[in-house]
Order: C-alpha cells, then structure tokens, then sequence
C-alpha cells in the first residue's frame, strides 16, 4: 500500500480532468466510493490518453495520500 502520492500533482475533479485531458497526467487514482458520473468521465478521459488507473478504496484514504484532511474523488500525478 502507498503511504503518500510523491510528485507534483492536482487533486480534485476539475484539475485532474483538466490534467488528464491536456495529456500531462502520469497516474490517475480513482476512490472507488466516488460519484458514478465522476469514475465515468475520467476513466474514458484516461483510457483515451492512456494513463494508468489505480483505484483507492475510499475518498478519504485518496485525500490522506494525497497530504490533505478531507476526501478526494480523483487525484493525479503529473509528469515533471
């Protein structure tokens, strides 16, 4: 299990899709409790560009690897 996302990277839906779309991403981490809609609409963006997937068990384990207190949806590592 990772303990921390190291690297630059956004956090939240707007940021990450944005990311994923523009073809900077390197990593997409999906929590598996998020929004039907939102897992939907990164997975194509993602799969379209091909960028890797990891699923995260739930919101709130994404936010604390992530460094921050509350939960996020989608969360991306972007290449330097």
């Amino acid at each position: 299990m990772i303990d921390r996302l190291v690297g630059k990277k956004v956090v939240g839906f707007k940021q990450s899709f944005k990311a994923i779309k523009s073809g900077k991403a390197k990593t997409v981490y999906v929590a598996k409790d998020s929004d039907d809609k939102i897992h939907k609409q990164v997975e194509e963006a993602a799969q379209e560009n091909s960028f890797d997937i990891v699923y995260i068990g739930t919101m709130k384990e994404l936010g604390k690897l992530c460094g921050i207190d509350v939960g996020a949806a989608i969360a991306v590592l972007i290449n330097e």
